[in-house]
């Protein structure tokens, strides 16, 4: 048996998976804010936590969203995505982020933690929460659904078009 390559090894998540598991994090957040459990504004971390963010602060009826663009994966000219020092490239406004208070942050999935943990340092007091956790991440999250192995590529809606794939085991 042939060994499989990481992104062999896909969890592979719809529209509608996304939405269930945005909402189910929403309701895990429900009551949790520090202001009688309501939360000042939700953050999301551009580009992945855009989606799950919205559907947060929908359910949670949070009116101020804004957003941190983070940049950590360099494409590596049709090889694999390579990882390289998070940088970010554009930030929240500074009038309703101050060190985080009341604030919840929202992202798709924490993989090495290396994008939360400089959210983090810049917002400590900050609520963390994703999707989806890897092991390496999880320290770096403070809620999540979802957790799947380090070896396991998720395969997100906003990556994938509709069109036939191979059985695990097999081709009949």
């Amino acid at each position: 048996m042939s060994e499989r390559l990481p992104h062999e090894k896909g969890f592979h998540i719809s529209w509608d998976q996304l939405h269930r598991d945005a909402r189910a994090l929403a309701w895990r957040l429900d009551g949790k804010g520090p202001d009688n459990g309501a939360w000042k504004a939700v953050v999301a971390i551009t580009r992945g936590g855009m989606a799950p963010a919205m559907i947060v602060a929908r359910e949670l009826d949070i009116r101020v969203v804004d957003t941190i663009s983070v940049k950590s994966y360099h494409s590596g000219g049709g090889a694999a995505d390579q990882r390289r020092e998070a940088e970010v490239l554009k930030a929240p406004s500074d009038d309703i982020m101050g060190d985080g208070e009341g604030i919840l942050i929202v992202d798709d999935l924490v993989d090495s933690g290396k994008t939360l943990e400089l959210v983090r340092d810049l917002y400590p007091k900050a609520h963390f929460a994703t999707v989806y956790a890897k092991p390496q991440g999880e320290p770096q999250v403070d809620s999540f659904i979802t957790g799947v192995s380090q070896d396991t590529w998720i395969f997100f809606p906003w990556d994938m078009a509709l069109q036939y794939v191979q059985p695990y085991r097999g081709t009949d």
